[in-house]
């Protein structure tokens, strides 16, 4: 039997959680967008409730119910927020994608998830997916405003097609009983009723769509406010795609915890412009974000030299110094095994109060202008979707700014850890997330329940689990067992204070520091297609771009040598050619190309050549897959060199 209620402050359901906010702090502001002039205005959550009703109205008066899937490609934008939940309200189920999607994987997505109507930002994602109609497909909606030629355009494809600003004109002359059925309709709605299906993977291999339904949402934001110390009427910068599962959950938790949205992009000139104009106390973003706002910072440190430029490196790194004094006399260090923590404040304690007045000077004269960039309001900051470089999170703990990596999946709804908002410990990925459970196995035997300090595989369990994957029972079966423990295919431990430490993954999906999921099967096939390669291995966990290991075709690239008249000493001497490394170069470029279906994440920037083929037992299994784990190890150094180029 599905329990109704288990937390004083909230509801069962997503859109029941707004009509609550709505009536709880009905003032408060909710969302803030930029008008046609750029200024930023903001909306109470009584007038976003009232859009949102609005808009639902419109949706039902044109055929969505119940169980309707409904496509929702945007980027963020104040709409976004307001089709979701009306989605929602209606009791629909969303299947969102970014406006950067390739025309095929959008087609395969709202064919595949059975979508017979779909929001899109603009004419332009119509067009990608009318290029080929899916085969449901029957109304659109678009955020921007139609020309009559795009309204054609549609016609002739065979679609209905509306501009948001028309429908919610027409869902504002609709009877008001309307909304009212609207709001009593959203008490059928339960937890187990799927809320979104958000597909994880792009074209190079089969998309998963992962079911997640209000449960899973739900048993999140009801301990949220054990986590996380917002205030009502904090504000929320959002730059990341809103689509995925990370800043989607955020946009969720901002309402849970009565606090508003402003919506900005990632783009440097744009977010630190919003940055200053909104003054936030909340945001997240990707660890590339953060790596590029601290680079920024050397960047233009560099450029004035001199004395300044000496200065700000001494009270970095009097910074860094001063935060690991302090870790260790306040017991923030991560304990894998036991350890005395007298020791560890008198180790601390010292250099704790020798750097204490530098430290408070470098306040005034470094830390707190380069706070100021960020708007100077920022109470924490949360990195996601990938592992923050240790450099990285040094610099931001030496400037003193709380950034709070955490750790999830898509499958999970999606957070699983999170770092002590009072407490953050560096090291890992934060303490368990209190609606989950984590359970460390071991890789070979994973009936095997590891303790505290040893690696193994990462499972989790909840009521934040997916529902499963849509369509595909035989892959929801692969990943979650039994008793409901989900195997993430993650590689790490916990600590004796119940957080978790990530070291790598055991599954083949790759997560760039930018928070792209990449799955480097399809990659790798694409590559074996040349002639000239007879082994492609696709590597880039948490960096900024794809590498690859190439085993050239020995017999293709010694006869390409002969026609070249190329003169070499050997076989390794002649991998070294730079024509023999053009011709791979150009191999590769020709063969992951946005022409042949690939996204610009998924093109590859550094290889290298190795002479001699991957074997059984060393490199392969005995299914002849890649043992990556293994790979990733015994080419550990020219993996580096990759990401150094």
């Amino acid at each position: 039997m599905e329990r109704e209620f288990t937390h004083t402050d909230l509801p069962i359901n997503l859109p029941l959680l707004f009509k609550l906010r709505a009536e709880s702090c009905p003032e408060l502001i909710a969302q803030a967008a930029k008008d046609r002039r750029g200024v930023f205005r903001t909306y109470s959550f009584k007038t976003v409730y009232e859009e949102i009703l609005t808009f639902a109205s419109a949706l039902q008066d044109i055929g969505i119910t119940k169980g309707s899937h409904t496509a929702l490609i945007s980027d963020n934008r104040k709409e976004w927020l307001i089709a979701d939940f009306a989605l929602l309200s209606l009791g629909a189920v969303d299947v969102p994608r970014g406006c950067d999607s390739t025309a095929a994987e959008l087609q395969y997505i709202i064919s595949f998830a059975d979508c017979s109507y779909g929001i899109f930002e603009n004419t332009a994602i119509v067009d990608k997916v009318l290029q080929k109609k899916p085969s449901l497909l029957k109304k659109v909606i678009v955020f921007e405003d139609l020309t009559s030629d795009e309204i054609d355009r549609c016609v002739q494809a065979g679609v209905e097609v509306y501009d948001y600003r028309s429908l919610m004109a027409c869902g504002k002359k609709l009877p008001l009983s309307r909304r009212t059925e609207i709001e009593t309709g959203m008490s059928d709605i339960k937890g187990s009723d799927i809320a979104t299906i958000i597909f994880t993977s792009g074209t190079t291999n089969t998309p998963k769509g992962v079911m997640l339904t209000h449960r899973n949402y739900m048993a999140q934001l009801e301990v949220v406010d054990k986590v996380l110390t917002v205030k009502p009427g904090d504000m929320w910068l959002s730059v990341l795609p809103v689509w995925h599962s990370f800043e989607r959950v955020v946009q969720y938790i901002a309402i849970t915890l009565k606090s508003g949205i402003a919506y900005s992009k990632p783009a440097a000139n744009i977010m630190l412009a919003d940055l200053e104009a909104v003054k936030p106390q909340w945001m997240c973003g990707v660890p590339r974000l953060w790596e590029a706002f601290a680079n920024g910072v050397y960047r233009s440190m560099r450029k004035e030299g001199g004395i300044k430029l000496s200065l700000f490196m001494f009270f970095i790194g009097v910074g860094k110094h001063f935060a690991r004094a302090k870790e260790l006399i306040s017991g923030r260090v991560c304990r894998y095994t036991q350890r005395s923590r007298v020791r560890d404040f008198l180790t601390g304690i010292f250099p704790y109060i020798a750097l204490y007045p530098l430290y408070i000077l470098g306040d005034v004269l470094i830390y707190r202008k380069i706070k100021k960039k960020l708007g100077g309001n920022i109470t924490a900051a949360i990195s996601g979707g990938g592992a923050l470089p240790a450099d990285i999170d040094d610099f931001y703990r030496a400037i003193n700014l709380t950034l709070l990596e955490g750790y999830g999946i898509t499958e999970a709804g999606p957070v699983l850890s999170v770092r002590d908002c009072i407490k953050p410990r560096p090291g890992c990925v934060g303490i368990i997330y209190p609606s989950a459970e984590i359970s460390i196995r071991d890789e070979n035997n994973t009936s095997s329940e590891l303790p505290p300090g040893k690696l193994g595989l990462i499972f989790a369990r909840g009521d934040q689990i997916m529902k499963g994957y849509y369509k595909r029972p035989d892959l929801t079966a692969e990943i979650i067992d039994k008793d409901g423990w989900l195997n993430t295919g993650d590689l790490g431990m916990l600590s004796l204070d119940n957080e978790i430490k990530i070291t790598g993954r055991a599954k083949d999906t790759i997560v760039l520091s930018g928070g792209e999921n990449i799955e480097p099967l399809g990659l790798e096939k694409a590559l074996t297609a040349s002639p000239y390669i007879e082994t492609a291995f696709v590597t880039g966990q948490d960096e900024r771009y794809l590498g690859a290991l190439i085993v050239p075709d020995k017999n293709a690239v010694c006869a390409f040598a002969a026609e070249q008249m190329l003169f070499y000493i050997d076989y390794n001497d002649l991998l070294q050619n730079k024509q023999i490394q053009m011709l791979i170069q150009n191999e590769i470029k020709r063969l992951i190309h946005v022409s042949n279906g690939f996204r610009p994440c998924e093109y590859i920037y550094g290889f290298e050549l190795l002479a001699d083929s991957f074997i059984v037992g060393r490199e392969l299994s005995a299914k002849q897959e890649f043992m990556r784990h293994k790979i990733t190890e015994i080419y550990k150094d020219k993996i580096q060199r990759l990401f150094e180029k």
